[in-house]
């Protein structure tokens, strides 16, 4: 703990609020360690991209709630949306007596979504549900058991979502088995030696030695992949998995629970590509903080399940349902694709600019406003101790990072697309003092 942060908890502790050591102890007491707690600060209040702690403390906030918040903390037209819904009612159960707010929304998805193809929407509550219920649907049309994942790829914590999950610390140790018929397949990172065509001939081996194409529902797919390293799926093989798909009647599942609503400088990912998924799922930036998920897919694939097959009881909250259509809005109205291209390209540039003056960064990536700093040893090999003290000094300064990637060696940078130029540069310039030091 650095001076100014003890001063500040010596303060708060003879005003007689709590400080935010003592509010990690009773957390540490009653919740199990399981629940990982990226930074021991505990939030008093926020706006945009700036948050402050228990103690007073201004933190600028690179990491969006992990991508929730495209649309900033408590933006005005969200927070208005979901007060105009609380004033009217709170809960029915969708399934039991629905809302038409919940149908607009679907045909605003149903529309923005790629391709033009008929399609539907189904709501859900978190990430996890829409891979879950997205695995569900595939099975269902395709009468196959069979699902091909990506190693590094993350897909929940539930346990069918672990099972897809190519990233085994922490989330899949000690919780096996999981369900059956799910197999991983190298993702291309040139960077780590793996091309597109040892990913394409993995595929091939597959059909040979585990699998049969034919008993293969669905191929999953994170156009850039979160959890793993924000590496993004090369164009020729998103192209490749598209007519590998066509060519033996398997659904492909786009997941863009990170990459969805704006933050790659589209409003979806897979525009980037030129192709067309089967079913994609959405949840993070697509409620503002508000949790909410959807599984979105041509009509004939999603009306494979049977009338009870699909839902949840809190699945399209109404709250969130309201607060999603204001996201949409706001998207649109604030030209936030546009900015996230815009933003994405200044910070790529300035991470660029670093590795003159900072050996141990080995890549510079992204997609739009997704983007990553990846670090290393002079020997080439990952280097998270140093990721670590990057993030450690950036905090102390008053900069909130996120890492990721299966090594824990890389940096993303999720900040809100309507984050102030000022605040970025202030935040900027915090990164460049703890990257230098």
């Amino acid at each position: 703990m650095n001076t100014h942060t003890l001063n500040e908890s010596v303060r708060v502790a003879a005003a007689g609020k709590p400080t935010n050591a003592q509010i990690d102890a009773r957390r540490i007491a009653a919740t199990p360690r399981g629940v990982g707690i990226g930074f021991p600060i505990y939030a008093e209040r926020a706006q945009n991209a700036e948050l402050w702690d228990v103690e007073g403390r201004r933190y600028i906030d690179f990491g969006s709630g992990i991508a929730v918040l495209n649309t900033g903390h408590r933006h005005p037209k969200i927070v208005a949306a979901i007060a105009q819904q609380l004033e009217r009612f709170t809960h029915t159960a969708y399934q039991v007596v629905p809302y038409e707010s919940t149908v607009e929304l679907a045909e605003k998805i149903n529309a923005l979504t790629p391709g033009d193809h008929a399609k539907k929407t189904a709501f859900f509550t978190t990430g996890a549900e829409a891979v879950e219920n997205a695995i569900k649907i595939a099975r269902s049309a395709t009468k196959r058991p069979g699902v091909i994942a990506l190693c590094g790829a993350f897909h929940g914590r539930t346990m069918m979502g672990l099972a897809l999950t190519g990233k085994v610390q922490p989330y899949k140790a000690g919780f096996g088995p999981f369900p059956a018929g799910v197999y991983h397949v190298p993702m291309p990172v040139p960077l780590h030696g793996v091309s597109v065509a040892d990913s394409l001939k993995a595929i091939t081996q597959l059909f040979k030695a585990d699998i049969e194409p034919e008993q293969v529902a669905a191929i999953i797919v994170e156009p850039v992949q979160g959890e793993g390293g924000f590496y993004v799926v090369p164009k020729e093989f998103m192209q490749a998995l598209r007519k590998r798909c066509d060519q033996h009647g398997i659904v492909l599942i786009a997941d863009e629970i990170q990459t969805g609503f704006g933050r790659t400088g589209k409003m979806f990912a897979m525009e980037h590509y030129g192709v067309v998924p089967d079913i994609m799922t959405l949840a993070k930036s697509l409620a503002g903080g508000m949790p909410l998920s959807a599984v979105c897919g041509r009509a004939e694939i999603m009306d494979a399940p049977a009338p009870g097959g699909l839902g949840g009881t809190y699945a399209a909250n109404p709250l969130a349902v309201a607060s999603a259509l204001a996201v949409i809005d706001v998207i649109a109205e604030e030209k936030l694709c546009a900015r996230a291209e815009t933003v994405g390209k200044k910070l790529t540039t300035h991470l660029t600019a670093l590795r003159a003056k900072v050996p141990a960064i080995s890549d510079v990536r992204g997609l739009g406003c997704m983007v990553a700093l990846e670090f290393a040893k002079p020997d080439g090999t990952p280097d998270p101790d140093f990721t670590k003290q990057v993030q450690k000094r950036a905090q102390e300064a008053g900069l909130l990072l996120l890492t990721c990637g299966v090594y824990a060696n890389v940096i993303r940078f999720l900040f809100p697309l309507t984050i102030e130029d000022e605040v970025l540069d202030e935040g900027l310039a915090i990164l460049d003092h703890a990257l230098t030091s």
